[in-house]
């Protein structure tokens, strides 16, 4: 694979380095006639991890800088729709979009020569209600053809929809139905967007952080009707039980005497 991007960086590189910042700036003193210039550094080359511990798994530093020199290349044929170009802590390659730019973005990362990521082995969201737009999805591609992996990552809110990739990999009809039937994200263009997990006529999202544990509804059989009835989640007092004591007892190493001896046992 480094062998190929090499080839296509040497022609993407210079559009690059005009496109995104320069290397270097200079900052003056104003209280001083000197002035004082800062090398920032090469944007398009990544820091290498080294690190003396014999335990954690190595960073392999070639490979992470072959993957962000083609995130930089898809970034230079996608200027519109790709936002930011990162990596992450396990050396995989995240490339961040705008929601209007999932789908051609996907489409270029499954079709295109130099990436053929052919397959999507799965499709995921996160929740974090703080955010405007509080829905991250997070599609993981692999490349068959050069045996690497990569993630394209959007964001959007309850109503805004996002493209369905099922035209480009036919497995993201059940991951795309999960995620609209735990986290609520719709999909346009989907062939056949209902719920996967929950029961029929299930109300809300259960991986929503502002989802209650407890749900909204119960079912139970009713011996009376002889049937599985569906009712509001009722929690009486008298029926609650409370577990206060852990079974690990780790709570007696914070009174006074845990260290004493053990008694003796008692003569019967």
């Amino acid at each position: 694979m480094q062998r190929f991007l090499t080839t296509l960086l040497r022609n993407a590189l210079p559009v690059l380095k005009r496109s995104f910042c320069k290397t270097s700036t200079s900052l003056s003193n104003k209280k001083g006639n000197e002035d004082q210039s800062v090398q920032l550094g090469n944007p398009f080359c990544l820091e290498p991890i080294e690190y003396e511990s014999h335990t954690l798994r190595k960073h392999d530093n070639a490979k992470r800088q072959t993957l962000y020199e083609f995130g930089l290349y898809v970034a230079a044929c996608l200027p519109k729709y790709v936002q930011k170009i990162q990596m992450a802590h396990t050396d995989e390659l995240e490339i961040l979009v705008a929601p209007e730019g999932l789908f051609p973005v996907l489409s270029f990362m499954c079709y295109h020569q130099h990436a053929c990521f052919n397959y999507c082995p799965a499709m995921t969201a996160i929740d974090v209600p703080s955010r405007v737009y509080r829905f991250e999805a997070i599609y993981i591609l692999r490349s068959l053809r050069f045996t690497e992996m990569a993630k394209v990552k959007t964001y959007t809110d309850e109503l805004t929809p996002l493209h369905s990739s099922c035209e480009l990999w036919s497995s993201n009809n059940w991951f795309e139905r999960e995620a609209y039937d735990m986290y609520g994200i719709v999909f346009s263009h989907h062939p056949d967007l209902r719920r996967l997990l929950t029961d029929y006529g299930f109300t809300g999202h259960p991986l929503r952080k502002d989802f209650p544990i407890v749900g909204y509804t119960e079912c139970r059989y009713d011996d009376e009707l002889k049937k599985i009835v569906y009712e509001p989640v009722e929690f009486a007092q008298e029926n609650r039980k409370f577990q206060l004591e852990s079974p690990w007892t780790y709570y007696r190493n914070f009174h006074e005497g845990y260290n004493a001896p053990m008694p003796p046992p008692k003569k019967t």
